[in-house]
Formats: structure tokens, sequence, C-alpha cells
């Protein structure tokens, strides 16, 4: 029972944060859509660092399967838009695609956690499990904001803009549990996989988000930077 709340944990996340278009009364305040996406720009950069990148690099004591993956999910995200493009100009599209296919190592990760702690074999115990899916947790609070609200704006109803957003974290406890089961085949590529999802965010960020955040008046988009790559920073090291 532990191990199965732990895997909705993430979940959970990406739920609360979509469930923020509930309430939104019309279309979402221009300066407020751009300090929104400056700060799950900070959140996410923040993240590739902290929660993939530098677990990439400690579980296989080199940065070699980080720079692959990295180089690999910054491509595979390059490849995606050029299709995309040419079958739906909707940048929205491309932002769920990618928030939901960099959710896949996360589940995964919070899987090969509460394996670790299950078998006993290792210094993780269900405490540390349980912290880093909660990290992570918090982590998804903007992204299920960023896809639900903005998809409100642009004439959606609430209920299927609160749908596509929860439904892009579904993948989490999905294959959180499918790394349970595939534990042995897993763990030996998951430093490819932490960083190849560091790449497919940092594409999204500074392709979608850092762009359409931008604003010269008021700065807002450095200042939502600034405060969710701090607030993540944080709570990757404390709960981390």
């Amino acid at each position: 029972m532990q191990t199965f709340i732990g895997l909705l944990i993430p979940f959970i996340g990406t739920t609360i944060g979509s469930l923020m278009v509930v309430f939104m009364k019309n279309k979402i305040n221009n300066l407020m859509e751009k300090l929104l996406l400056s700060f799950a720009s900070g959140v996410m950069v923040a993240a590739s660092i902290w929660s993939l990148i530098l677990p990439s690099i400690e579980m296989s004591n080199t940065c070699i399967p980080a720079v692959i993956g990295f180089v690999i999910g910054i491509i595979f995200l390059i490849i995606i838009n050029t299709v995309v493009n040419r079958i739906n100009s909707n940048k929205k599209s491309m932002m769920i695609f990618a928030i939901t296919l960099h959710n896949i190592p996360e589940g995964m990760a919070v899987g090969v956690a509460y394996a670790a702690s299950i078998s006993g074999t290792t210094s993780m115990t269900y405490a540390i499990a349980f912290a880093l899916a909660l990290g992570i947790a918090i982590q998804n609070i903007p992204e299920g904001a960023i896809i639900s609200m903005p998809l409100k704006s642009r004439g959606y109803s609430k209920g299927k803009s609160f749908l596509v957003g929860m439904l892009s974290g579904i993948v989490e406890p999905l294959f959180g549990f499918i790394t349970i089961l595939l534990i042995n085949l897993i763990v030996p590529i998951l430093p490819y996989l932490l960083s190849f999802a560091a790449g497919a965010m940092m594409y999204v960020v500074i392709k979608e988000l850092i762009p359409e955040s931008r604003d010269d008046k008021y700065n807002l988009d450095v200042i939502g930077f600034t405060i969710g790559f701090i607030i993540m920073m944080i709570l990757d090291v404390i709960l981390g």
C-alpha cells in the first residue's frame, strides 16, 4: 500500500496543478500567463539539473550517459517538433507532448526508488523514496497548470482543459509500476533515460516557454524564472 500511494503522489501533483483551471473566470491574464510560464521554466531547469542530470551522473559515476541521453533528448524533440509542425502548427500540442514525455522517466525513477526500498539490498528506505515522489509532485503542480490554464484561454472547456492536464501525468504511476516489475532490465539504462528527459525538458524551455514568457516591460520572465529555479533547487536539495 505504501508503494502504491508513493507511485500515485507525482500524479496527484499534476492533478492539483491542472485543477487550477477550475478557478479561472474567462481567460488567463496575459501578465499572469507570462509569470506562470517563466516560473515553470525555472522549475523545469532546476528539476533537469538536480532531479535528472545529477542523479544520472551519480548512478553511472561518469558524465557520458548524461551527455548521450541529453543530446538524444534534444534531437528527439527537434524531430518530433518538425513532424508536429507539419501536421499541426499548435505549439501547445508540442508542450503537452514534451511534458508528458519527460514524466515517463520521472515515474520510472520513483519506481526504482520504491523497488530498491522493497528489496532491502540498498540504503534506500521508504522515507527516501517518499521524499523523491513528493519532490516530483511539487514540481508537477506548475506543469499541470501550464497545460490546463492556457487551454482554457484558447477556448477549451474547464472540464476538458483539466482532463488534458491531469492525463499528462498519468504516465508516471503507470511507468513507475512497470519499472518495479522490470527493475532488472530498466536499471542499467536509467541514467540515459533520466538525462533524455532532461534534454526534452530543456528543449521545451528554450523553444517554447522562454519565448512565450518574454516580458521587456516588467521583467516578469526574469522574476518568474528566478523564483521557480530557487524554489525547485531548494526542494530538490532538501527532499532529494
